[in-house]
């Protein structure tokens, strides 16, 4: 524990639903939804307006409906996630090199380690001072704790929420903490915050007043230790600036059962490219591939296969994936896919082995040329007896012949219709004459969209063809800067 509160945690409002909101004007004061769309959608991120009507993260989507019947339901843009939180990490570095997040919109920041802060007043001008940079950079607010410890900076912040600042002065910790519930307390979730009701304690003070021996009994040494240090306050945990990713991994849920093996194998391969696409954006390669099958009666199997080295090559984990598929019933049915890579590193086995087998492959092709050169020599050809030349007449692929099993082009007598294209709720999109906007909604053949953009007044609604041929896919916008003004 820290004689000044120089350690700060940030934690954004809301923040899917919040850039949404920033990114699309008409959406502003208004409840926004965040999150799969399907009936198996889960929440992501709920505004404060939707949180009124009792939405909240990780509810299935089909419940949110019920329950905010009006709310604008959209489709996560991680991307544009990212690039935001990417804005508000770098504020946070400016303030400190320690600088530990826990997710897009979440991070602790040690002030002292910084020189940006050694007592309250300087901590508590630093945060505000952070908030309003926020601001002027995202469009976003956020929430922020000041503490003498991680934990009680986490408390704290949670208790600023929405867009606020709270400092919680050392030596004040028991007395703050003693009414709050215990399920305020990192680590105490529903079953613990459960048990511990049924024996008589529900805050923070009866936690304390309970003692450590009766914490260990009723839950165990490991956990009833922690429960009472954090009752006391007590954390000495220090910001930590890298945290070492473990594993990279991507799944979905689908909307209906999938029985088609076929089909199957092609979801699994799309996860396998996802994942390493991933995996390449994070700068690892890894050694054991991971599949991940969730059956029709919610059985779940887990099977991995370990390489001989590091990989980052899309082949591989396709080909590794496909092999682990081959182990797994899905003949009830499949609910949910997932593809991982585990054994993480900063290299690949494939960088280990470059030079040696460069130079195999120029020995290899000295001897080609050699051999080719000695056969012209005397007189022959290096050439396989009866191989006709490739793209001659009468060769397999040459203008003589059609490929085999190739349908020649036009011969069915009718072009092969285009798949229709899908617009998702909240996608960013390009009009040739009437310039960006978002998907509101679509269906029957027709997509309805809104024309604005960050920093405009609320936009016009059209509505066109699905296949429209002047409706494009586009980009997110910034929030801030290149669309104009701040979306505040």
């Amino acid at each position: 524990m820290r004689a000044a509160p120089t350690i700060l945690h940030l934690d954004m409002d809301a923040f899917y639903a919040s850039v949404e909101q920033a990114s699309k004007p008409s959406l502003r004061g208004k409840a926004v939804i965040v999150g799969g769309l399907g009936p198996r959608g889960v929440v992501a991120t709920a505004s404060y307006e939707a949180r009124r009507f009792g939405v909240h993260s990780a509810m299935p989507m089909a419940q949110a409906r019920r329950l905010c019947p009006n709310g604008a339901y959209l489709i996560p843009r991680f991307r544009l996630y990212q690039a935001v939180s990417e804005v508000v990490m770098g504020l946070l570095r400016e303030l400190s090199p320690l600088v530990e997040p826990l997710s897009l919109d979440e991070a602790f920041v040690d002030l002292e380690a910084g020189g940006t802060a050694f007592d309250s007043k300087s901590a508590r001008e630093t945060g505000e001072r952070l908030r309003a940079d926020i601001r002027a950079a995202t469009g976003l607010s956020g929430s922020v704790g000041l503490a003498g410890s991680k934990m009680l900076a986490k408390v704290a912040s949670e208790e600023a929420k929405p867009a606020g600042l709270l400092l919680i002065e050392p030596g004040t910790e028991r007395e703050l903490l003693a009414p709050m519930s215990v399920r305020t307390l990192p680590g105490v979730g529903p079953v613990t915050g459960e048990h511990l009701r049924r024996a008589g304690i529900t805050t923070v003070g009866e936690l304390a007043e309970a003692g450590e021996d009766e914490l260990v009994r009723m839950v165990g040494r490991s956990h009833g230790v922690g429960l009472y240090r954090m009752a006391l306050g007590l954390d000495d945990r220090p910001v930590v600036a890298e945290r070492d990713a473990k594993s990279v991994s991507v799944e979905d849920t689908f909307d209906v059962d999938l029985h088609d093996r076929v089909r199957i194998r092609t979801e699994v391969q799309r996860l396998a490219d996802r994942c390493v696409q991933r995996l390449r954006g994070s700068g690892h390669s890894g050694r054991t591939i991971v599949l991940k099958v969730r059956r029709y009666d919610f059985s779940t199997l887990t099977r991995s296969e370990t390489l001989r080295g590091p990989t980052d090559d899309p082949a591989v984990v396709r080909e590794a994936a496909a092999r682990l598929l081959e182990a797994v019933d899905t003949t009830g049915g499949v609910r949910l896919l997932g593809v991982g890579v585990t054994g993480l590193a900063d290299y690949t086995q494939e960088d280990l082995f470059a030079q040696s087998m460069a130079a195999e492959a120029k020995a290899a092709a000295e001897a080609a040329a050699q051999e080719a050169a000695d056969a012209a020599a005397e007189g022959g050809a290096a050439e396989p007896d009866g191989a006709p030349e490739t793209g001659a007449p009468g060769a397999p692929g040459g203008p003589g012949e059609a490929p085999r099993g190739a349908e020649p082009s036009g011969a069915s007598g009718e072009p092969e219709p285009a798949p229709e294209r899908r617009w998702a709720a909240g996608g960013d999109v390009l009009h040739a004459v009437y310039g960006p906007g978002w998907v509101q909604g679509s269906g029957v053949g027709r997509v309805t969209v809104r024309f604005e953009q960050p920093g405009s007044a609320p936009g016009r609604v059209r509505t066109f063809r699905v296949e429209d041929p002047e409706l494009e896919p586009s980009d997110p916008l910034p929030l801030v800067g290149e669309a104009g003004a701040d979306a505040t």
